[in-house]
């Protein structure tokens, strides 16, 4: 039997050739899809679309429910390799009504990237097309205009630069390399006009969804504490990044480069590996994933934890179905807000019959504190960093 939201995302999109499947990670949307291509009349050859990291998970998935005949492909593949993609284009142009799925629509947000121009091109060729995302609706509209292009043009009926003038209010702004003479232009949107019509124009062919369950969700903040080194260290690294001569050499462009050194100099801090054990003294280490960022820190964990299973944000965090397991430990924190929502999903999602619950690991450092503080606001990090004078940041991290 279908779950309510997937019969609801089946009654509104088996009438339609083309259609986008909003739901949160956990709500069943595999299945959805699924049913909706099983409805097609004859046996259409489908090609579904999936980063790379997934494909055996969804093939998992696929299978679970009866399985289906599809060839499934790694979306990165497809802007490396030119081969495939004469491959895929003869395939498909010569097939009867072929269908298209793109499984973490989000992959082909970007207009100029490789991938995004060629799944547009596929798309033209494909009678019935399906996009998949479990965020709803991404904060940045301009994500969108790639996604309904795939499906049709017809649904917006305008191209990029019109859409971006009828729905955002955007600045340039021009940066000068110091020393170098050279100068490069970006983009800021400062606001979204007009969003009542651009839902009219999409929402016939969406379907959104979040996720309802009985069971709860717990999270305990646990503290640690920085050895003396790893506290020298850590001001060390501050002081040089947030040094005036070093944010002209890199033209303030260096902040990712300085949180992941920060928080890599304390990744493996003593005190974590000791609170880790704590836990799991008292509770089954079978069910627990611990999420880390670095891969020395990777392997220490597996070595200390071998019953764990041990998680990256950015491989671990989509596309992997874990209910077998309902404790997270976040190692080492990340200042993402999709990669850490993503995460928790792996666990929190239909099939689970237990309370969820997630460990948070925070440092006695301003850095950790500010990542708190941004997840909660669902906040990036970046923006804070170019609201603050040097001084205020000096005292924050």
């Amino acid at each position: 039997m279908l779950l309510k939201q997937q019969h609801s995302a089946f009654e509104k999109l088996s009438q339609l050739k083309v259609g986008a499947l909003f739901m949160e990670a956990g709500t069943g949307k595999t299945r959805a899809t699924m049913e909706l291509i099983n409805s097609i009349e004859g046996k259409p050859r489908v090609w579904w679309f999936t980063p790379f990291q997934t494909k055996e998970n969804l093939r998992a998935e696929l299978n679970k429910w009866g399985g289906l005949d599809c060839e499934i492909v790694g979306t990165e593949s497809l802007s490396n390799s030119d081969r495939l993609y004469l491959q895929l284009y003869r395939k498909i142009s010569e097939s009867w009504n072929p269908v298209i799925v793109v499984d973490e629509s989000l992959k082909i947000k970007n207009s100029q990237a490789n991938r995004t121009q060629r799944l547009i091109e596929l798309g033209k060729m494909s009678t019935y097309k399906l996009i998949l995302n479990g965020t709803p609706l991404s904060r940045n509209l301009l994500d969108l205009w790639s996604q309904m292009e795939f499906l049709s043009p017809k649904i917006l009926g305008m191209g990029e630069a019109q859409f971006k003038n009828t729905f955002c209010e955007w600045v340039q702004v021009t940066y000068t390399s110091p020393g170098r003479h050279r100068s490069y232009t970006k983009e800021f949107i400062k606001k979204y006009h007009n969003l009542d019509y651009l839902y009219s124009l999409i929402e016939p062919y969406i379907f959104e969804s979040t996720l309802s369950l009985s069971i709860g969700k717990q999270h305990h903040d646990l503290s640690y504490c920085l050895t003396d080194d790893e506290i020298a260290e850590h001001d060390k690294l501050k002081e040089k990044y947030l040094d005036d001569e070093m944010l002209l050499a890199r033209n303030n462009n260096i902040f990712l480069e300085m949180t992941q050194k920060m928080q890599h100099n304390y990744s493996c801090s003593p005190e974590k590996f000791d609170i880790v054990k704590g836990l799991l003294k008292n509770d089954d280490p079978s069910k627990f994933l611990i999420y880390a960022k670095y891969i020395d820190t990777h392997q220490a964990l597996k070595d200390e934890f071998p019953e764990c299973r041990i998680m990256s944000y950015g491989k671990h965090s989509y596309g992997l179905n874990l209910q077998d397991y309902n404790r997270i430990v976040f190692f080492d924190k990340t200042w993402d807000y999709a990669q850490r929502e993503q995460a928790e999903h792996r666990i929190y999602r239909q099939g689970q019959q237990d309370d969820c619950i997630y460990y948070d690991l925070t440092g006695n450092v301003g850095l950790d504190a500010l990542i708190n503080a941004n997840i909660e606001k669902k906040e990036k990090l970046l923006n804070v960093f170019k609201e603050k004078s040097l001084e205020e940041l000096k005292v924050l991290l």
